[in-house]
């Protein structure tokens, strides 16, 4: 993965954004490059907060009768946003680490049939912003049931229930952190002013990786922080990626992904580190298949790898793409492993026949940086680091498809457990905020009105 100092970071408004000189008067806007706000060392939320609906949120009927679902006035700027759109397309660059003809990429492309509505729009709020620290890495939006959902903004970790319409902040790492698991042996340290790069939430366990190798735990149930530590003394030391999955036997386990080349595994209850493999290049991401004996490992390399969960042994190598990989996905039957790259695909791997990817999905402009699949399996969500999500049907074998067109960077993408919520963090100096789609069923006359 990119080395790179924060405020190097491109974010939407200061760099692409001529919308943003007309604001809110009831919105906040935070620091333009994206990244934490040195200032704010104390938690953005004192206390949890319960509002009406104010009027930069925007709900399934005020965007049927006309309203952006963003709120963006498009009625007061000097051009629409079918032009702001054109323009947008024409003057994105995509980031590449690799530069290589890609001249018959669009001939592997699956032809996707668009314009379904598998997800209808909900609920817009701004009283929850993402943020990100790494341009590359967007895994920092995780939803825990249709109502639950977990974000980073700044330097607090936040709960947003989408019931109530309420923010509560669950960790503030700014100040000191003070693992409350203490034993001979222990690799348990006092952390501050972390910077969260990435985050898994599962099984009422919360895993956050930091911008210097930091490893945070906490059970959601509990107060305080379980388990913080730094995992590697490295100089290039960002946590990358981190998983919380299952092994064969039922326990546990916490994988983390770093840019030294290493993944470690922890046992998710002592936190002590158990194994760890090392490969040939930075390792940007990681996946446990479902029945937790393989894992897809994602890096600095064309080429993303099988591993057997257990050794660390190498499998297979999935060839195909073109540039660095950043994102992964397990089908829920375990036999199809989805791959995102800044190549601007999502590849489809059959892992009994991994020789060759069994279909290429394509992005509008940019590299592929979340992927997501419902756990039925019937819908493939993947986020391009701007502006637009993409989900595909698994039942029309990826050939139809529904794509979410917004402004903004994508934190992050997460289904509920259940399948009837998608949600999208989107980071944005004006309109930050976190939009909610709910599964398109048969009975639309439940629709909620509010």
């Amino acid at each position: 993965m990119e080395q790179f100092q924060n405020h190097e970071l491109e974010y939407v408004v200061d760099e692409y954004y001529d919308i943003s000189d007309v604001e809110d008067d009831d919105v906040s806007p935070r620091s333009g490059n994206g990244s934490v706000d040195d200032d704010s060392v104390n938690s953005d939320f004192d206390d949890d907060f319960e509002v009406s609906k104010p009027k930069t949120d925007t709900s399934a009927l005020e965007a049927r009768n006309g309203k952006d679902i963003q709120g963006i006035p498009w009625e007061r700027l000097n051009f629409t946003r079918e032009k702001y759109r054109e323009s947008r397309l024409k003057q994105y660059k995509n980031y590449e680490n690799l530069s290589s003809s890609r001249e018959d990429l669009e001939k592997e492309c699956k032809e996707v049939e668009k314009g379904h509505n598998f997800y209808d729009f909900q609920f817009n709020t701004r009283l929850v912003k993402s943020t990100i620290v790494h341009f590359q890495l967007r895994n920092l939006l995780w939803a825990t049931s249709k109502h639950d959902v977990y974000l980073m903004q700044n330097y607090s970790v936040m709960h947003w229930s989408s019931l109530l319409r309420r923010g509560k902040e669950v960790l503030n790492v700014a100040k000191p952190i003070i693992p409350t698991l203490k034993y001979p042996g222990c690799s348990a340290e006092t952390l501050s002013r972390v910077q969260i790069s990435t985050m898994s939430v599962k099984d009422n366990l919360m895993v956050a990786g930091g911008f210097q190798g930091e490893l945070i735990c906490k059970s959601l149930n509990q107060t305080g922080v379980a388990f913080c530590t730094k995992v590697t003394t490295d100089e290039n030391a960002i946590t990358n990626a981190v998983d919380i999955y299952r092994n064969p036997s039922g326990a546990t386990r916490v994988m983390t992904a770093n840019n030294d080349a290493q993944v470690r595994v922890m046992d998710a209850a002592n936190f002590a580190c158990i194994n760890r493999f090392t490969f040939p290049w930075s390792v940007n991401n990681t996946s446990v298949s479902p029945d937790g004996k393989m894992v897809a490992i994602l890096g600095d390399s064309a080429e993303c790898l099988i591993a057997d969960a257990q050794s660390g042994k190498v499998m297979s190598n999935l060839k195909g793409h073109l540039d660095y990989s950043f994102a992964s996905a397990w089908h829920p039957d375990g036999r199809i492993l989805a791959t995102g790259n800044q190549d601007t695909t999502c590849r489809l791997w059959d892992i009994r026949k991994p020789s060759e990817s069994i279909a290429v999905l394509k992005g509008r402009m940019g590299a592929i940086r979340t992927i997501r699949f419902t756990s039925d399996g019937r819908f493939l969500a993947m986020a391009e680091p701007a502006d637009f999500v993409h989900v595909f049907d698994a039942k029309s074998d990826y050939a139809v498809g529904q794509e979410i067109d917004l402004f903004g960077e994508i934190a992050g993408i997460s289904f509920s457990p259940d399948t009837e919520a998608l949600f999208v963090g989107v980071s944005d100096r004006t309109y930050g905020s976190l939009l909610e789609f709910n599964r398109r069923r048969n009975d639309h006359y439940l629709e909620c009105l509010f």
